[in-house]
């Protein structure tokens, strides 16, 4: 399956989606299943589906905490790290290449 069959698949069975959220549902399907032949089966689409949402949503919860994290820590002003500041930015590089990972075919770097 490609990447415009699977497309009309999912704009067929959810017409409320936009076509962003079907594109990005599709690159996140596709990378994340070995044998895109599988999702023409409505079942394994809508496991793989519900797998990638999943996914998705803890990602984004866990970026959008980070992001909070980050704003407070930083402010305007220049300073200096300490140990757990230093931690808190590890830990929003290790989020950020989560994100990255759900939309491609590569491990997290971190």
């Amino acid at each position: 399956m490609n990447c415009h069959e699977l497309a009309e698949q999912l704009a067929a069975d959810r017409p409320d989606l936009t076509p962003v959220e079907v594109a990005r549902l599709c690159l996140i399907l596709l990378n994340r299943e070995r044998s895109p032949e599988r999702l023409r089966d409505p079942k394994a689409r809508l496991a793989a589906w519900r797998n990638a949402s999943f996914r998705f949503e803890a990602a984004s919860d866990q970026h959008e905490a980070i992001v909070d994290e980050l704003d407070q820590m930083l402010g305007d002003a220049p300073i200096e790290f300490s140990p757990d500041q230093l931690w808190t930015l590890l830990r929003a590089v290790k989020v950020q290449s989560q994100m990255l990972e759900l939309y491609t075919d590569q491990p997290s770097l971190v």
